[in-house]
């Protein structure tokens, strides 16, 4: 193999220019004879044992060319792209170039590589950042959400309201006849949780355990094609009805879903929580905004195949997601009315966005000189495994360590970012456009409105001025 010239074309693209010698094609004949020698028939000969020149003498010198192509050319091209040092992206568009002989070939491989990128500025950025505020009130939801986890189904003697939960018998029929998907048997239904087709649970308030009931029900326009606009009848019989039993807020309530003796500490404990989370996602959302900037402003020509492949991954992620939710994915497709090729067209921005920024990334790796110690790996080992409540050894079996590396190094390349970064509130800035927005909004009104007497509008204006001066009490912070 030799490579007769290595030329750049557009968007990062190089064209290798490939000859494969005489001895090379001649090795890949014989493995292409070998290959194909038990398909070819030769009067006199068993399958398989024809020697090659008499196949040759047969079908032409030609026979096993495109075989021996196909075989050759892997191992050259990948000879070339080593030599030439190029990082491909893809796999390339091959053409030949000029006729094949058994002295060789000369082909032409046309492939994306990695960009060359630029750093525009990474270091002393301005983003907005969050201030993290908890309020009494973010802190009585939270306890909602406990009490609404520990909160009891209690069978009840009477018609069911809205907020119970009924234990029902269903079956759908579309003119008389039942239809797949409308039968369910001791389905537990919250009512008023608006799960069932709309007008289902309306009509199953009021009864209570042992009714039976027909309910007429006419699915919605935009509902599954073979059921849309249809009206059907659902015979529904209740098995029972529970209600909420929802516990007490007390110190017996903080003990019973805590390690806390009070609904005090509970509530401390909450706060904490909540401020803690919320922290995080100020920084991440901060971290974001910063790497945004660095990602818009580097300079490279990035091939169209990073960016479709980066689409595919995304695709890939939902189809897994999909599955995690035990839906199939073209039952789900199906359903949706989605089509693949326009859920990659969908995914092309963030694709794009998304292969700027680990270009970003990888350039300021480059830029400061990056490198992860076996000491930093050891270290992020330990991290996940008390993240995750998993032995080290077993997280080492799911994670090889240069996996490991490229995280560190990516997580301190951000870190410089960040570390230099401002952070400004985002209040003024909010501020600022709102005044701007209202004045227009005030300005364009004036034009549209009749004019007013001199002395109304004074008196209209003062009031209004009042009313925007006048501030509002400060929501009260969890104490």
């Amino acid at each position: 193999m030799s490579v007769k010239s290595c030329e750049k074309v557009e968007k990062s693209q190089v064209a290798l220019t490939i000859e494969v010698g005489a001895a090379e094609f001649e090795a890949a004949i014989e493995k292409a004879y070998q290959k194909m020698r038990k398909k070819i028939n030769v009067p006199g000969f068993r399958p398989g044992k024809a020697p090659r020149k008499i196949i040759e003498g047969m079908y032409g010198a030609e026979v096993f060319f495109e075989e021996a192509i196909n075989i050759a050319f892997p191992d050259a091209y990948e000879a070339a792209v080593k030599e030439q040092e190029l990082q491909v992206v893809d796999y390339p568009n091959v053409e030949m170039v000029g006729e094949v002989t058994r002295e060789g070939f000369t082909f032409k491989a046309t492939a994306p590589v990695y960009p060359e990128v630029t750093l525009g500025e990474y270091k002393g950025l301005t983003a907005e950042k969050e201030e993290v505020k908890v309020t009494a009130a973010d802190v009585d939801e939270r306890l909602k959400q406990l009490s609404d986890r520990n909160t009891r189904l209690v069978s009840v003697e009477r018609e069911a309201q809205e907020g119970d939960t009924a234990v029902i018998d269903f079956e759908g029929f579309l003119d008389g006849k039942p239809f797949d998907g409308g039968k369910g048997e001791n389905h537990s239904l919250e009512l008023g949780s608006h799960s069932f087709v709309p007008g289902f649970e309306e009509q199953v308030v009021g009864m209570k355990a042992g009714d039976e009931k027909d309910i007429d029900i006419t699915f919605p326009e935009d509902y599954h094609a073979d059921l849309a606009g249809k009206a059907v009848v659902f015979k529904v019989k209740v098995h029972e009805v529970k209600e909420k039993q929802v516990p007490e807020l007390d110190d017996e309530f903080a003990k019973d879903v805590s390690e806390f003796d009070t609904l005090k500490e509970l509530k401390a404990d909450l706060k904490k929580k909540i401020t803690e989370e919320r922290q995080k996602d100020a920084d991440r959302a901060f971290e974001d905004a910063l790497m945004e900037q660095v990602a818009e402003g580097i300079t490279a020509e990035i091939p169209d195949a990073m960016v479709e492949n980066q689409a595919r991954q995304f695709l890939d992620n939902f189809k897994m997601q999909i599955a995690q939710q035990g839906i199939p994915y073209d039952q789900y497709m199906k359903m949706t009315g989605m089509d693949e090729s326009k859920l990659l067209s969908d995914a092309k921005e963030p694709a794009l966005r998304q292969v700027r920024m680990d270009l970003a990334v990888a350039a300021i790796i480059k830029a400061e000189n990056i490198e992860a110690s076996d000491e930093d790996v050891e270290a992020e080992f330990q991290k996940l495994a008390e993240q995750y409540g998993m032995d080290v050894e077993m997280v080492k079996k799911y994670l090889q360590p240069e996996q490991v590396k490229d995280q560190i190094v990516s997580q301190k390349a951000v870190a410089i970012v960040v570390d230099s970064a401002t952070a400004v509130k985002p209040e003024k800035k909010k501020a600022a456009k709102k005044s701007a927005k209202k004045a227009e909004e005030t300005e364009a009104e004036d034009e549209e409105k009749p004019a007013k007497k001199p002395a109304a509008k004074k008196k209209s204006t003062k009031k209004a001025e009042t009313a925007e001066g006048e501030e509002k009490p400060a929501e009260k912070e969890a104490e």
